[in-house]
């Protein structure tokens, strides 16, 4: 496709966030270049389940449909096994949101949002570019230098400039803006494997001392599963050997052995995550505004990346759809202040219940790894667990009237008005 020079908003990134802003932007008749670096969406991700309200919002917002063409895996509930017993569990069905969440491959969420903002005629999208820099002229940010498909360099001009691209934003960086990273004591490896036809549809959290799974039921008919490796200790794990890697998973649960020895044949079927922290206390500047994983990092428990960046859109689309009428100049960083705001104070809960959970996975001496059991053992007999744990996966998105009112475009809105 010919890129356009000159568009109302560029957005940078082709995951869930940018996709799905750049499709609700679209509806609003919002002249939209979206870029992504990747030619297709054929890799693997790893943050493939919904929230429940995630999944709520998705309906609303017109996507029913072609969720359920494509199918997707409801989970049930999540549960916490620690040295064999299990301590905890939370039924999804328990909570008043009526939803359960569901997992659902991201390259085809990413798709769905694709196909709908395709409809649109202010739609634009470019795979296979890259954006090398920021158009800067006296403090304000006009805009962008993307290197395309076909290896030329256009400048594209345009009154905001997202960056949606992800944890290692190159945006970020050519803006100027500062994240805090702050490392974990673990990083990730991962896997899948076929999930066994009485496996259920439960999310398991299975502990061994300082050592854990994570299990999540996939779709179609997956298990998803991260194990810890000590930071910087995948090297170490691969001069021990495969095999011993492969042993050491099946003894936190055994369960698995028979499917590790027949489906995880070497590390190539694995994939490594660095797990970290970023937190910026600027996320936006005259003409820019950063959000998802560009803006506030997680880690990967209770998989709430995915879902912070749907809340991400929904609350700022409608911000810059306002400020864009408001005037014809460039957006100003301070349009931005009250949703910053919003989203920082629930991001940082987010990232403090986090860090508690990565602390008390990580116990090693024997009074800590029975203290943690006691601990769970304890809060699973109340019912004030299903307040806890909503506060963190079941934060409410709110969503522009607008949006309620069709599944469709602005226009159709306005015609039926």
């Amino acid at each position: 496709m010919t890129v356009p020079t000159t568009v109302d908003v560029l957005i940078v990134g082709g995951g869930p966030a940018g996709a799905l802003l750049g499709c609700l932007l679209a509806r609003r008749g919002i002249e939209v270049l979206h870029v992504e670096k990747q030619s297709s969406l054929e890799r693997d991700f790893r943050g493939e389940t919904l929230a429940a309200p995630s999944a709520v919002t998705l309906r609303r917002l017109g996507f029913d449909a072609a969720l359920k063409a494509h199918g997707y895996l409801e989970t049930s509930s999540v549960t916490m096994r620690m040295e064999g017993r299990q301590v905890f569990t939370i039924d999804y069905a328990k909570f008043p949101i009526g939803a359960l969440p569901i997992d659902i491959p991201q390259p085809a969420l990413i798709g769905i949002f694709q196909q709908a903002a395709r409809a649109e005629p202010t739609y634009h999208y470019a795979a296979s570019t890259n954006c090398t820099g920021l158009i800067e002229q006296g403090g304000q940010i006009l805009g962008a230098v993307l290197k395309c498909s076909d290896g030329s360099r256009v400048e594209v001009r345009s009154r905001l400039v997202v960056g949606a691209d992800g944890r290692f934003s190159k945006v970020r960086k050519a803006a100027g803006l500062e994240a805090t990273i702050t490392p974990m004591g673990r990083d990730f490896l991962s896997f899948k494997l076929p999930r066994p036809a009485d496996w259920g549809n439960q999310a398991q959290l299975v502990v061994n001392q300082d050592k854990h799974l994570v299990v999540l039921p996939t779709f179609p008919d997956f298990l998803r599963i991260g194990h810890n490796l000590p930071k910087r200790g995948l090297g170490d794990v691969r001069k021990e050997g495969f095999d011993a890697f492969r042993n050491g998973i099946a003894a936190i649960d055994p369960r698995l052995r028979p499917l590790l020895h027949e489906f995880l044949t070497s590390f190539d079927d694995t994939s490594f995550l660095e797990i970290f922290t970023a937190e910026l206390d600027q996320w936006a500047r005259d003409g820019l505004v950063l959000i998802g994983d560009a803006s506030h990092t997680v880690t990967p428990i209770l998989g709430q990346g995915v879902n912070l960046a749907i809340q991400d859109v929904v609350c700022v689309a409608p911000v810059i759809a306002g400020a864009l009428k408001k005037s014809h100049q460039q957006l100003q960083a301070a349009e931005f202040d009250a949703f910053v705001a919003d989203r920082k104070a629930h991001k940082a809960q987010v990232t403090r219940y986090q860090r508690i959970q990565e602390a008390a996975l990580g116990a090693q001496t024997p009074f800590a790894v029975r203290a943690r059991r006691a601990r769970y053992s304890a809060l699973n007999a109340l019912p004030i667990k299903y307040r806890v744990f909503g506060k963190v996966i079941n934060a409410p998105h709110p969503i522009d009237p607008v949006d309620l009112r069709t599944g469709a475009s602005e226009s159709a809105v306005r015609a039926a008005a």
